[in-house]
């Protein structure tokens, strides 16, 4: 593939504007439609597809590869795979597959009913609701406290506007109400009249809770809160008891809680907290106690309890501590489960409300993934959880507390085959420059070399507080069975060591997160699994900004890399707060508007803003049409000034899937192609592809 077709150019248009006595250049500026979220400009459409073009002629000699990679990943897949049916009331709920099914099918069947089929009722289709569509995703779904009605949510174009629809599901009708706009959770009210859903605003923010009545018309929907501060986000849901219904707010750093009883949404709401600048928290209840996990005195969490009566009079239930960061606490009638990591490994503790001790459980591997599952019933004497790691496949247990006892319920099945024996992982420590060890998750073929001939697929995120989870995964056997090695960074700026590691990688200490990932890869060459050249990389959003900062930074060290929907263009968008997550963003980026220093630090790491003449890595790079997260003018705007601007003649790939979003393609074989894309991308460029050799474009 040395005879590459040529790529397109994108004019340039001048644009100049200045912030704090400085000016910023844009000539790709006009990529951005000023008519967005509708995209119907000429000049961008064109472009959009002209290297939407360019990227079929590159990929079309890898095609045979990757449909070889897509049926290894698809055979590896039950394709009619069935979760395990969970009691919740009178019935028994679970979701299945057809075979060959792009979507799920949700059923159900009373409790104590014969499981031959004669009793189950499909309560939902997705592939019918799905038919004829190029995007579909099901959003928030919910079935009415006495069972009889089903509210739910889709997005059919990647916008994440989601409408919400109503069945009855006793007479499997429609029924006529009809809800456009929303995005969170549906919760019903106790008597099944009605249901919270938070609404959309025009700029794609969460502003409104509102309660709708079914059979009145929308217009007439009761407003039960209204968020003034435009960085903030709405969103409702439920204490476990279902005793309360919850109204939430906040931003990236500090959060506010309403509690309204769940028959009677039209009473005052109780406040639990007044918000306070970098305090979070989020609540329970049991018996007229509320349980509230918060960070108020410590980045590691606390538990703390309060009447209902007077929510605001805090006792501590459980201390905060610096080895076991809190992540959640659900209050069940006899008992409350605490969920954690210790050095970064998932811990599930069991509490009594009696003052018995606590029972942490026990998981044997040196990094595994592990948490409370589907529960949703309050009075339980068995609890689900779930488990895997990088080389043990999901497995879903009940754990019966009479007996201390786990049983295996599903271990995920590969039809095509699975011997944990051909691989090996180990959890590392690699010292950052600034002498923090960073951890790292790697799984690799059991007779992987490690004298620097080996080739690595290194991911990264570090945002938001978003751990990476070291989990299994089966499309990844395509890469172990060709002899590569799979590391996960977990790197700062997300809470995989606890919030404090969040923390110190964000605002001024962003670069915290670029810097751990380069140096973990230079000590996994330091420790022979590879050598410079041979790692490939890739992130998503903010894991693309990553992507960004550290081909900016050290290029040489990559060989492949795959930049989903990435946050690159950090500059303009934190510039701008007409779009739709900016305000809310700050409190993670820094607001370059009103602070000059911040408007220093976002200029000096933000990818777009920093392409230089110097050689790149070759790249693979996708953006969404409709993404309302990362707008599909930053990936644009980023490839259009890497071709101007770059030295070298590695390929540059540039996808924009013009029908849908953030998420790439919908349906599970869809989006395992647009994976298997980008595999053999990566393949091809580290020179496993056989029969096709890298070469310039």
């Amino acid at each position: 593939m040395n005879d590459l077709p040529k790529p397109p150019l994108a004019a340039t248009r001048p644009h100049r504007s200045e912030y704090h006595g400085t000016a910023i250049d844009d000539p790709w500026a006009w990529l951005r439609d000023p008519g967005y979220p509708t995209v119907t400009d000429k000049d961008v459409l064109a472009y959009l597809e002209e290297e939407n073009a360019f990227f079929e002629k590159v990929m079309a000699p890898l095609k045979p590869l990757a449909e070889t990679l897509f049926e290894e990943m698809r055979g590896r897949i039950k394709e009619d795979d069935a979760t395990v049916p969970q009691k919740d009331g009178d019935w028994l709920y679970w979701t299945d597959f057809e075979m060959g099914g792009e979507y799920r099918r949700w059923w159900r069947r009373p409790v104590g009913a014969p499981d031959d089929g004669s009793a189950d009722q499909l309560i939902l289709d997705e592939p019918m609701l799905a038919r004829g569509k190029e995007y579909f995703r099901l959003g928030a779904i919910s079935v009415s406290p006495d069972g009889r009605l089903l509210a739910y949510a889709v997005d059919d174009d990647g916008s994440e506007r989601f409408e919400v629809r109503v069945k009855d599901l006793e007479s499997d009708r429609m029924l006529p109400d009809v809800i456009p706009g929303t995005l969170s959770e549906l919760v019903w009210t106790a008597d099944s009249n009605g249901f919270l859903y938070a609404l959309v605003n025009e700029h794609w923010r969460t502003d409104r809770i509102r309660w709708h009545r079914l059979g009145k018309p929308v217009e007439q929907d009761v407003e039960l809160y209204h968020e003034e501060d435009e960085g903030y986000r709405v969103g409702v849901g439920e204490t476990q008891s279902r005793r309360f219904l919850i109204l939430s707010t906040g931003d990236h750093v500090t959060s506010e809680v309403r509690l309204l009883p769940a028959d009677d949404p039209t009473a005052e709401p109780v406040l639990v907290r007044p918000r306070q600048t970098g305090v979070e928290y989020d609540v329970e209840e049991h018996d007229g106690t509320l349980f509230i996990h918060t960070n108020d005195t410590h980045t590691n969490w606390r538990l703390v309890k309060a009447p209902v009566e007077a929510p605001g009079d805090w006792r501590e239930v459980i201390a905060p501590s610096d080895c076991f960061y809190m992540t959640g606490v659900t209050t069940f009638a006899d008992f409350f489960v605490v969920e954690g990591r210790a050095d970064g490994l998932d811990q599930i503790e069991l509490h009594w409300y009696d003052g018995r001790p606590p029972r942490r459980l026990e998981f044997p591997e040196a990094s595994y993934v592990a948490g409370a599952g589907d529960n949703p019933e309050y009075a339980i004497e068995v609890l689900r959880l779930g488990y895997e790691s990088m080389v043990t496949p999901g497995t879903v247990f009940d754990y019966h507390l009479a007996d201390d006892r786990l049983e295996t319920l599903k271990v995920q099945e590969i039809p095509s085959g699975y011997d944990p024996a051909k691989y090996a992982t180990e959890r590392l420590k690699i010292t950052a420059r600034d002498g923090t060890p960073v951890p790292v998750s790697i799984v690799y073929p059991a007779d992987f070399p490690k004298d620097g001939s080996g080739k690595l697929y290194l991911y990264g995120y570090g945002a938001y507080g978003h751990a990476i989870p070291p989990g299994f995964s089966t499309s990844r056997m395509s890469f172990l069975d060709r002899g590569m090695a799979f590391a996960i960074a977990h790197i700062r700026g997300g809470d995989d060591l606890g919030q404090q590691w969040y923390h110190d990688g964000k605002l001024e200490k962003r670069t915290n997160t670029f810097n751990d990932f380069v140096d973990v890869a230079k000590g996994l060459i330091d420790l022979g699994f590879t050598s410079a050249g041979n790692i490939a990389i890739a992130g998503r959003s903010a894991g693309g900004e990553l992507m960004g900062a550290v081909v900016n930074s050290d290029p040489e060290l990559w060989g492949a890399v795959i930049a989903d929907v990435p946050f690159v263009d950090v500059l303009n968008t934190m510039l701008d707060p007409s779009l739709p997550l900016t305000p809310g963003e700050w409190p993670e980026w820094g607001n370059p508007i009103e602070d000059k220093a911040a408007f220093e630090l976002i200029r000096s790491y933000s990818p777009y803003d920093n392409v230089r003449p110097q050689a790149y890595p070759p790249l693979f790079i996708s953006g969404g049409l409709n993404d309302p997260r990362v707008t599909y003018w930053e990936p644009a705007k980023w490839a259009a000034k890497l071709r101007a601007t770059k030295t070298d003649d590695n390929v540059l790939l540039l996808k924009t899937n013009m029908g849908a979003g953030h998420g790439g393609k919908s349906g599970r074989w869809e989006s395992l192609r647009e994976a298997a894309d980008e595999m053999a991308f990566v393949l091809w460029q580290l020179g496993l592809a056989d029969g096709v050799r890298a070469g310039p474009a």
